[in-house]
């Protein structure tokens, strides 16, 4: 493991200590904060490319190297002398990459998810970049939010540099697994601009591979929303249910609220009957119960 792969292996814990609500790093389920506090920890530094990287790109202008699948079936580190030679060509479109299935892929929605797809087929090497269709070497199972909010911006600042200048890029982009885990906890994207010495593209960024409001098992790919949103979804709902105007029936004895229809209605004797039109909160308010059977 070089240097820079510990590195980003230490900030991903120091993020997730900071980023991530309820969040245990030490197993694989990790629950996402606000998006927010996911974007305070995105970026890292300055690009890490050794002299032998460089002079290799320069004398290599256009190639691209993608690792070998791991034994797993894992993607590696993908690596690019990006430049006018391996954008896309004017006009031309993007084929389907839905027949990849990168390790730990489901598909999974939610509708607060933009999209509702939970989970991308993102490029380890932007399309826009390398015009790379359906390479299994270069798709990971990542969130939405690293795809598009994480991983897209620096993607199209590389591309409108190579645009303006013609220029070239050297770019680097690194899948981080724990252990045997099928989806990555984030992607490691460095580039550097080749002609001016980096004084026009020079980054090193971290993505982290996760999505506000869902639980993710790093191992499975498995997710769920997580436990404090099932909450305030619960909340809310409590809240609405509270506050919704019906029809109900109140037990002057027991001093119970009931649903118009509930069973023990019936047994309530008309003495203490008594038909009430309201909200539950205003029932009680006055000093009522929600019956054990109908409310709650």
């Amino acid at each position: 493991m070089n240097q820079r792969i510990a590195r980003v292996l230490a900030f991903i814990y120091l993020a997730l200590a900071l980023a991530l609500t309820g969040c245990n790093t030490a197993k694989t389920d990790s629950s996402t904060g606000s998006y927010a506090e996911l974007e305070a920890h995105v970026e890292v530094d300055r690009a890490s490319f050794t002299e032998d990287e460089i002079a290799y790109a320069r004398a290599h202008e256009g190639y691209e190297s993608y690792s070998e699948l791991d034994e797993l079936g894992r993607c590696g580190t993908a690596m690019a002398c990006l430049g006018p030679e391996t954008i896309p060509d004017y006009g031309e479109e993007r084929e389907s990459i839905s027949e990849v299935h990168p390790t730990g892929w489901h598909s999974i929605r939610y509708d607060f998810v933009e999209g509702e797809s939970l989970y991308n087929r993102s490029h380890l090497i932007g399309w826009a970049l390398s015009a790379e269709n359906a390479n299994e070497r270069n798709l990971v199972t990542g969130t939405r939010w690293m795809n598009a909010d994480a991983m897209r911006p620096y993607e199209e600042k590389t591309a409108d540099y190579i645009y303006d200048t013609d220029n070239h890029i050297l770019y680097r982009s690194t899948p981080v697994f724990e252990g045997d885990e099928l989806v990555c906890r984030g992607v490691m994207v460095e580039a550097y601009s080749l002609e001016d010495n980096g004084d026009g593209i020079d980054f090193s960024v971290w993505c982290p591979n996760v999505q506000p409001g869902v639980e993710i098992d790093y191992a499975t790919g498995e997710a769920q929303i997580a436990d404090e949103d099932h909450a305030a979804a619960q909340d809310a709902a409590d809240d609405a249910a509270s506050n919704a105007e019906g029809e109900y029936v109140l037990n002057t004895n027991s001093h119970k609220v009931h649903e118009a229809d509930c069973p023990g209605v019936e047994d309530i004797s008309p003495a203490n009957r008594q038909d009430f039109d309201g909200t539950l909160a205003e029932a009680e308010n006055m000093g009522y119960e929600p019956c054990g059977q109908c409310l709650m």
